[in-house]
């Protein structure tokens, strides 16, 4: 069974604990890990279902059951705190602290891929890197980006680059790329990249004002749809990233770095039909 550390749900852990005794016993049922950690069997499937949290009262009783002491009964905690809260920034908060407590290297290398998350422009500079070829001019890198940002940030964001394996050096003013990929997972990924699509957003919004409109295409389109609409929009917006990721394969000689926002989402819907 994984440790409790490579998990970002402390119910996932309780369900492959449960599972885990279930091939050494047959016979064992949430009724018998329900007494054991003083729940009914109904809460205990809810629980690993994940529709229901566990009671405080428990916690004491299920670090017993599962063996957990000092820096992996605290995850625990963490998790179980990160669970029971409705805001998402807290559970970001809490979720950092938790990445804390994890394997020294491990948690190196996430926190460096929550980092490359963290900034838009981290990502637009490994493009614009490409667009020079693997050359490295701190001071043009950080005024070419719009909006531009300061040396400093730049120069932190082709460490960071470097620290992931996004970049190669080759010597002092030249590096190459390579095709690293993050290796973060779960709901802790999950909360960096939505932060990520919102910064992405933002500057999104910023060129409507900055940016002339002859070197930028936004448009609008508001649309009333059913479910199956909704799901064949969906296929198609799919299809048209893959498209266009194969026009970008074939660019040759780049001269600039775009960002292109798809975003379809809900302004207004039927909320009866939703409950169903």
């Amino acid at each position: 069974m994984k440790q409790i550390f490579e998990y970002e749900d402390y119910r996932d852990y309780i369900r492959d604990f449960y599972l885990e005794r279930k091939k050494q016993n047959a016979r064992y049922s949430y009724s018998v890990l329900g007494t054991t950690i003083g729940l009914n069997a109904s809460h205990v499937f809810c629980l690993v279902e994940k529709k229901r949290d566990l009671p405080i009262r428990c916690v004491p009783a299920v670090k017993k059951l599962l063996g957990l002491e000092s820096r992996a009964a605290a995850y625990f905690d963490l998790l179980l705190a990160a669970s029971r809260t409705k805001s998402e920034e807290t559970r970001s908060e809490i979720m950092a602290k938790a990445s804390l407590l994890k394997d020294i290297k491990k948690r190196f290398l996430e926190t460096k891929e929550l980092e490359y998350l963290s900034q838009w422009w981290t990502a637009v500079i490994r493009a614009v890197i490409e667009v020079n070829q693997g050359k490295i001019d701190i001071k043009k890198i950080a005024n070419s980006l719009e909006p531009s940002i300061s040396e400093e940030q730049a120069r932190e964001s082709i460490q960071l680059l470097q620290d992931l394996g996004f970049i190669k050096p080759i010597n002092e003013h030249r590096v190459s790329l390579t095709e690293s990929h993050l290796t973060i997972g779960g709901e802790e990924r999950a909360n960096a990249i939505r932060n990520f699509q919102a910064e992405v957003m933002k500057v999104g919004a910023r060129s409507l004002r900055e940016i002339p409109p002859e070197s930028r295409d936004i448009s609008t389109l508001t649309m009333p749809v059913d479910q199956q609409c909704f799901e064949d929009i969906k296929k198609m917006l799919q299809e048209f990233r893959k498209e266009v990721q194969i026009r970008v394969d074939k660019c040759r000689h780049p001269s600039r770095v775009m960002q292109m926002n798809l975003a379809l989402f809900p302004v207004a819907f039927n909320k009866k039909e939703a409950e169903k």
